[in-house]
């Protein structure tokens, strides 16, 4: 991956760049299809820029695999 600005990005910021809803998003943390928020701050969490990069050249190895 080239050189990138890695800076955490909030949830507004994560559903422009990726086009699916805060709802959709958080659906698919809990399935493990999306990359997990860090925590930022006492009531605050983000996403590295690089990880939300990551997802969406490749999505699907976020996806969980079939049990």
């Amino acid at each position: 991956m080239e050189d990138i600005d890695d800076r955490f990005l909030r949830i507004g910021e994560v559903t422009r760049k990726t086009g699916r809803s805060r709802a959709a998003i958080y659906r698919m943390i809990a399935d493990g299809n999306f990359p997990k928020q860090e925590k930022i701050g006492v009531r605050a969490v983000g996403w590295r820029l690089s990880a939300i990069m990551s997802w969406m050249e490749a999505p699907k190895q976020f996806f969980a695999p079939p049990t």
